[in-house]
């Protein structure tokens, strides 16, 4: 069983206090080198004890001394207001001083050593954490073992830890460079100093920081109960097929989208404006697509989307290049109909390959479709052959068709 090896007290504000050895632990540092960063003023949210603000912002400073940054040169970024950041470490709950080896949390959970190992994997943590487990880290542990007896598959419970690890990372990450760009670099240019950042930066995200879990589980929710309905009609119309699928895969259509002509326009009218061009067709594209269907991802000026009716989805493409038919760059647009490899909440393999090649033999304002999505398509859109070819990395030959919307007669 861990056990408890350093008691706290808690300064007046009731915010607890570390031992200086505990924090040198933290920080990654000596305690002689504590007591010197503090007498020399790179710590200047030290009031006489060892706060979490004062020990995330030591943390820094050690990283930055990893780095090769000078103390005359942290001194002044700390003036500054640049290390403001880790001030906020106040508002996190200090992790308890229980650590349970890996044994030990196997014994508490249930779950085997080498599952704890997989999971935190998954989740995107260093393999050596799990050496050292907090008693947070053990009550997740819980919760994973309560999945797998009600009945999870194992191997779905691991994809879903690392899509939940990824997403998570994800959000973040923005909330942190949202925060930098659009308050610590004002409060940087007001002129304040870098105390007086610390303490507005605090107290925005005192109150900001409540705010995330409910909007998250909000968002959650509406989500879940989307994708569930979706799920559902989904899986009848692939059954209609008549043609079982091998466990783990899916039948889907699969979009790529990108703007023709974007190095170009990242050369003549510049980063940001190149940018704001890619962002509105992304907006464009999550706002325009049918209900069965979602971006999976944007690499650069890319998406990637699938969605479970082929109809539906050369619908929106044709309707797309409509909407954007007077604009520059302009879209061009690939979809292919078949089976994919649902991994981690991604789709891989031949069929998804097949949709990224025939996406790079688009042009822009043009909508290329295959064989498998001609025949599940609407009397109202025509199709014209226009290749037969060998893509890249395929022996056999595909169809290829430019989808477009069928001329009404006067």
């Amino acid at each position: 069983m861990a056990s408890n090896r350093v008691k706290r007290r808690a300064r007046g504000d009731g915010q607890p206090v570390l031992s200086l050895q505990e924090a040198a632990e933290r920080a990654g540092v000596s305690a002689q080198t504590l007591r010197r960063w503090v007498r020399q003023g790179l710590i200047p949210n030290y009031d006489g004890g060892w706060t979490p603000g004062a020990v995330g912002h030591a943390r820094i400073v050690a990283r930055l001394r990893e780095r090769g940054h000078s103390l005359p040169e942290i001194r002044r970024a700390t003036e500054e207001g640049r290390l403001a950041f880790g001030y906020i470490e106040e508002l996190f709950p200090l992790q308890h001083d229980s650590t349970y080896t890996l044994r030990e949390a196997a014994r508490e959970t249930g779950l085997e050593p080498a599952l704890i190992e997989r999971v935190i994997a998954a989740l995107g943590m260093s393999p050596v954490q799990a050496q050292a487990l907090s008693a947070e880290d053990v009550h997740l542990l819980r919760y994973v073992a309560a999945v797998l007896a009600a009945g999870l598959p194992l191997v779905a419970m691991l994809q879903l830890v690392r899509v939940y690890g990824q997403a998570m990372a994800q959000v973040a990450d923005a909330e942190v460079r949202l925060f930098h760009l659009y308050v610590h670099e004002p409060l940087m240019r007001s002129g304040a100093t870098g105390v007086e950042m610390a303490d507005e930066m605090l107290a925005i995200t005192r109150e900001l920081l409540p705010l995330a879990s409910p909007v998250m589980d909000q968002v959650h929710q509406r989500y879940l109960q989307h994708f569930v309905e979706q799920d559902v009609i989904g899986h009848m119309e692939s059954d209609l097929d008549g043609e079982m699928l091998d466990l783990g895969r899916l039948r889907v259509a699969i979009a790529f989208a990108d703007l023709a002509g974007y190095t170009r326009l990242t050369e003549e009218e510049g980063e940001l404006e190149a940018v704001d061009a890619v962002e509105r067709f992304v907006e464009a594209v999550e706002t325009t697509l049918p209900d069965d269907a979602r971006v999976i991802k944007t690499i650069g000026d890319e998406v990637m989307v699938v969605g479970s009716d082929a109809g539906a989805l050369v619908d929106w493409g044709v309707g797309f290049q409509q909407l954007f038919a007077d604009e520059r760059p302009q879209p061009r647009i690939a979809i292919h109909y078949g089976d994919a490899l649902y991994r981690d909440g991604d789709y891989y393999g031949r069929d998804v390959n097949i949709a990224s090649r025939v996406a790079a033999r688009s042009a822009g304002g043009e909508v290329l479709v295959t064989r498998p999505v001609v025949e599940r398509a609407g009397p109202h859109l025509e199709f014209e052959r226009i290749a037969e070819v060998r893509l890249r990395g395929f022996t056999e030959s595909t169809e290829i068709f430019l989808a477009r919307q069928v001329p009404q007669r006067g």
